[in-house]
Formats: C-alpha cells, sequence, structure tokens
C-alpha cells in the first residue's frame, strides 16, 4: 500500500465525522456510531488489525469514556448542589459588584478561572466547570460551550502541572537515538525539556494574548443582538490587558519554574490583576454589552441545566464561591507532584492490564480522577451552606438525567479514536493511522514544516482529545523531521506541543463532554463551525513564528 493511500484511508474516518458534523450537521448521537464503524472497517481491512486487537482498543476507549462520564457528572452535580443551596443566585450577585459587561465576565470566568482550573486538572476539565457556571450566570447554553472549548487553548501545553510536557513530550521522544545529541549539546533530559518549555511558553504568549479578544468577538459575532465582530472591539483594551495579565507571568515562570506552574502562576496573576482592575473600572468601557432579554434567544439556546430562581435565602458571596475555591485548591494539591496525596489517590487503580493477549491495557484511578474532587465538594456545599440532604439527592437525579445523552455519544467516540491510535501493524510495516498521515504530509512539505508542525499537533489533539496524548503519539515523528531538515528539534517538538493545545478547542469528545454539561447534546457540529475559526488563526500564528524563527536563526 503506498503512503498516498496508506494517508487517504487514513484521513477517511476523521474526513466522515467533519462531513457529518460540521457539513450536514447531523447530531453527535448519529454520526459517532458511524465515525465508529468506518474506523473498524479501515483499521480491520487495510490495516490488518486483527479483532482481538479491535475488541481491546475499544474496551481501552469505554473505560475512558467512564472517567469522562465521571468528570461530567461531578461538575453537574456540583453546580446543582450549588443551584439549591442559593449559591449561584449569590454568585450572580457578586459579579454586579465588578461589572454587568458579559465581556468583563468571559475574560474573568472563562478566561482567567478557567486557565486556573486547566493548569490544575486539564483534560477537558474547564470546559466542564465554567461552562455550566457561565449558563447559570446568564449565558446562553452553546455561547458556554463556544467559549469553554476556547479556553482550551494557550493554558493546555502546561495543564495538569505540566502533564503535556513532562509526560506527553517525555514519553513521546526516543531518548536512546537522542543521546549523541544531548551530548554534543552539553544537555540532559531535563534541559531538553525545559527548552522545549520555554519555546512552547514563547510560542503561546503571542498568539494567547489575543485569546480573550477573539473570545469576545465570537461571543459579540455569533450571539450578539446585531451579529457582529466589531461590536466586541470597544474593549479591546481591556481583553489585551486580560491577555496580558495572564501571559506575561506564563512566561516569567516557564523560564524561572519549569514547565509544572506557567498556567497556575499565569491564571493566578491574572485573576488578581483583572478581577480588580474591573472593579475600579480601568480599561472597561462605558458601554455595558449583555445579551437579548431570555425570552427572545432561539429555542436552541436553552437548556434543561438553566437556573431555576432561589425562593429562599442565599449564602453570603465569599461561602458562594468558596466551593469553586475547594475544587481548585484540592485539584491543586492533587497533581503537584511534590505532594504525596496523588500517588496515594492514584494507587486505587482498576486496571486490564493485557487485553485478550494485545498488549492494550485499560485502566481508571478513579479517586484522583477530577469527579472525586466535584462530587467531595458537591457533598460540602449541605454543611457549608446548610442546605437538606434531599436537596443534594435531587442534585444528583438532575445530574444523571443529563448525563444519559453523553453516554451514548461518548460510547462511540473515545473508543474510535483508541482505534485510531492503536491501528500499526509492524508485520506490514505499517504505522498507526495518524502517524501515516502525518508522514504522508511531511514528505511533501519540506522545508517550511515549521509552518504545518502545529497542524500535526492539531490533528493529534482533535482526533484523541488530549494533548498529552498527541505528543506522545508525534513528539518522536516531530523530532526525526527536524532532524532529517536540520532545523532546531527543541522548537519543532515545542510547536507540536503548541498546536496540540490549539488542537483542544476542535477535540471531538471534548465538545461532546462540554455540550453535556450544559444539556445541549445535538449541537456539536455548531460548536465546531465556530471553534475551527480560533483553532485555524492560531495555528496559523505559530506556523508563521515557527518559519520565522527557523529562517532568522
Amino acid at each position: 500500500m503506498s503512503p498516498g493511500l496508506q494517508a487517504l484511508l487514513a484521513l477517511a474516518p476523521i474526513a466522515l465525522g467533519a462531513a457529518l458534523l460540521i457539513g450536514f450537521r447531523v447530531s453527535a448521537r448519529v454520526a459517532m456510531p458511524l465515525v465508529y464503524v468506518a474506523a473498524v472497517v479501515v483499521a480491520a481491512s487495510a490495516w490488518a488489525m486483527p479483532w482481538p486487537r479491535i475488541a481491546a482498543a475499544t474496551l481501552q476507549g469505554l473505560f475512558i469514556s467512564g472517567d469522562i462520564l465521571l468528570i461530567i457528572f461531578g461538575a453537574i452535580t456540583l453546580l446543582k448542589a450549588l443551584e439549591r443551596s442559593g449559591a449561584v443566585a449569590a454568585i450572580q450577585r457578586s459579579f454586579h459588584a465588578i461589572s454587568d459587561d458579559r465581556r468583563v465576565q468571559l475574560v474573568i470566568i472563562a478566561w482567567l478561572f478557567g486557565a486556573f482550573i486547566e493548569g490544575a486538572a486539564g483534560f477537558g476539565t474547564p470546559a466542564a466547570i465554567a461552562a455550566p457556571l457561565l449558563v447559570a450566570l446568564g449565558f446562553p447554553a452553546p455561547c458556554a460551550v463556544m467559549l469553554g472549548m476556547m479556553i482550551q487553548s494557550t493554558p493546555v501545553t502546561f495543564g495538569a502541572a505540566g502533564t503535556p510536557i513532562l509526560v506527553g513530550v517525555q514519553g513521546g521522544l526516543d531518548w536512546n537515538a537522542m543521546t549523541a545529541e544531548l551530548a554534543a549539546a552539553g544537555m540532559t533530559r531535563m534541559d531538553y525539556l525545559q527548552r522545549v518549555a520555554e519555546d512552547a511558553a514563547l510560542l503561546h504568549a503571542v498568539a494567547g494574548t489575543f485569546v480573550p479578544t477573539a473570545m469576545v468577538m465570537m461571543m459579540t459575532r455569533f450571539y450578539g443582538g446585531r451579529g457582529s465582530w466589531r461590536e466586541g472591539l470597544s474593549i479591546v483594551p481591556f481583553t489585551l490587558f486580560g491577555g496580558l495579565a495572564f501571559t506575561l507571568p506564563y512566561v516569567a515562570s516557564a523560564f524561572l519554574l519549569g514547565p509544572e506552574f506557567p498556567s497556575l502562576v499565569g491564571s493566578g496573576v491574572g485573576l488578581l490583576l483583572v478581577t480588580a482592575a474591573a472593579r475600579r473600572g480601568f480599561l472597561v468601557p462605558r458601554d455595558v454589552w449583555d445579551f437579548a432579554p431570555a425570552s427572545r434567544w432561539p429555542a436552541e439556546w436553552h437548556t434543561e441545566v438553566e437556573p431555576r430562581a432561589h425562593p429562599g435565602p442565599t449564602p453570603p458571596v465569599w461561602l458562594a464561591w468558596l466551593p469553586y475555591a475547594l475544587v481548585a485548591g484540592l485539584l491543586l494539591l492533587t497533581r503537584l507532584p511534590s505532594l504525596p496525596l496523588g500517588a496515594a489517590l492514584r494507587s486505587v487503580r482498576i486496571a486490564l492490564p493485557d487485553l485478550f493477549g494485545t498488549g492494550i491495557g485499560a485502566a481508571s484511578t478513579p479517586l484522583y480522577l477530577p469527579a472525586s474532587v466535584l462530587l467531595l465538594v458537591a457533598a460540602l456545599v449541605v454543611p457549608l451552606h446548610r442546605m437538606r440532604l434531599r436537596e443534594l439527592g435531587r442534585a444528583f437525579g438532575d445530574s444523571w438525567r443529563v448525563l444519559l445523552g453523553a453516554g451514548f455519544v461518548l460510547v462511540f467516540t473515545v473508543p474510535m479514536v483508541r482505534v485510531y491510535i492503536n491501528s500499526a501493524n509492524p508485520d506490514l510495516g505499517l504505522a498507526s493511522m495518524p502517524l501515516a498521515l502525518a508522514e504522508w504530509v511531511a514528505t511533501h512539505v519540506g522545508a517550511v514544516w515549521p509552518l504545518f508542525a502545529g497542524s500535526i499537533g492539531a490533528l493529534g489533539a482533535f482526533i484523541a482529545g488530549s494533548n498529552t496524548v498527541s505528543n506522545l503519539m508525534f513528539a518522536a515523528f516531530q523530532h526525526g523531521v527536524a532532524e532529517a531538515l536540520a532545523q532546531s528539534t527543541v522548537l519543532v517538538v515545542a510547536l507540536q506541543s503548541v498546536g496540540a493545545a490549539a488542537g483542544n478547542m476542535v477535540a471531538i469528545h471534548n465538545v461532546v463532554a462540554a455540550s453535556a454539561t450544559v444539556g445541549l447534546l445535538g449541537q456539536e457540529g455548531a460548536t465546531l463551525r465556530k471553534t475551527f475559526i480560533p483553532t485555524l488563526a492560531y495555528l496559523a500564528v505559530i506556523g508563521v513564528l515557527g518559519l520565522l524563527a527557523v529562517r532568522l536563526g
């Protein structure tokens, strides 16, 4: 089978998914089972993937689906518990003291609070937490999902305390083959990873500074009364300030502290600066932007997750925000490698290490999942807010009903991804489908590879829904291409990781998960059509920067 035919066949399941979801606007409930079948057919026929291996990859995907569903369940349960305790009403009230402008709320909650959750937990958690919170504050559900997906860009490379670099890049490179390169440069493995982190932070800082502006313009264009891009421009000084308040400490942290802390430090400093600035009206325009009244929204903007009016007393504002502070703090404590808590939680493990004798394993660490923190904090809402226990039970019931729709979609989406990734057939000399596609692209691009390197990372994230997995798949490939072209391997591997972060904005199962948290299943294609815009822009910016760095370096 020629490389061109391999690439074409590898592209087929992805192209089918894109055509159904984006082109024909088919619901993911219909599209993803068809895409799974297409991936299995290509894997079994063209790649001669044995049926036991397909079954093992599918079961591995089902384990991951279960983890995602638990996170969704935890996020919705927390929101529903806060709604029933009156905390959501108090949080809504707290923003009146800061700003009623939805653009300001977007920068604080979606961009900065979401980035902090990404830095602490990663793996799609920001959208699962921020999207329902935005809906609770009065944002239309599809807008909240779109913004939740756009959070997953700049902070992602250093999400979950640096996991995409420390696990993804480190696990994806062939260090034995790099011995001579490291020795010639006088570097250790950790020195190399540190340089990748620094280059990635610089690339992200240029593109990421403009993400809050892009988020506002996307919101005013698709969810404003006038449908205008320009409607968001009056707040550009504030959104640029919000971008710099994150990216400057983010870069400083990458250089001074390493890959674990850029997103945490950037978002933490940014939250303090931007919230204080918004309270004082610094750079905030005089016009206050809001959505049209909810009574005039199209039917598809409404969902069952929208908060109901709370008839009783509400807790103080600080107490209303306390559960979210606990979520952020507990996620951080369980993710820092210097603390023993994460290892203790990971020790509780459900694993099937060698499914059907294929070497493919499936595993879950339920206590380490963000879901455990979300559910624990939801339970703590009862004593903290003096809520009746039966109200928590009703919150669980509400969450379960929302979860049922997401479960069906994810049962096909994630197994499709795992079949795709596990499709390599060494006996026939066939690389896995995503690697075959990437190799064909590299062969036909040549010296301008840095312009396209980020797109390969984005492809991996689009398929796998994870920066870390994309780096595991493609880091060695990117290093090899750079070496063959006599270009900086550090820069090209950094472009891989940055592109993978951008690709998270269009990762299919992340869109499904975020949509499920706000009860919006069935509109995944509409979300993808929107989030492809900032994804392509982000990839274009980092591609040009990479090409300039190679040409000038």
